[in-house]
C-alpha cells in the first residue's frame, strides 16, 4: 500500500455533495434494505446515517434513498435509481482517478517527509 493516497469527493456549492463514505452506506444501504442495519454494519450511529441519507437526498435533483416507515413487518429503505446512477459513477470516477493518480505518487512520496 502506497504511504499516500488520493480521496474522490464531489463539492457543490460549498457542500460535501457525496464521497467514498456516503458511497459506503448506500451499498450498506442496497445490501441490507435498511439504513439501520447499515449504520450498524458500518459502525455508524443510526441517526448519523440518517443525517448523510437526509444530505444526500437534498443534494441531488432527485432522492438517492427511499425509506419506507416501519409497521407489523419493519420499514426499509432502497436506493431510488437515482441512487444506483450516482453510486455507479462514483465508484467509476473514483476507479479513474486512483489509477490516474497512481503514476505520480512515486514523485510526491521522494517530496514528501
Amino acid at each position: 500500500m502506497a504511504a499516500i493516497r488520493i480521496t474522490a469527493r464531489i463539492i457543490a456549492k460549498g457542500e460535501r455533495a457525496f464521497g467514498p463514505g456516503k458511497a459506503d452506506l448506500l451499498e450498506h444501504i442496497a445490501a441490507e434494505g435498511s439504513i439501520s442495519k447499515a449504520a450498524k454494519a458500518m459502525d455508524m450511529s443510526y441517526s448519523r446515517a440518517w443525517q448523510l441519507v437526509e444530505a444526500m437526498n437534498t443534494a441531488f435533483r432527485k432522492p438517492l434513498v427511499e425509506a419506507s416507515t416501519g409497521g407489523r413487518r419493519g420499514g426499509g429503505a432502497v436506493l431510488t435509481k437515482a441512487g444506483e446512477e450516482v453510486l455507479e459513477l462514483f465508484r467509476r470516477m473514483e476507479k479513474r482517478l486512483t489509477e490516474e493518480a497512481d503514476a505520480f505518487f512515486p514523485e510526491f512520496e521522494k517530496r514528501l517527509r
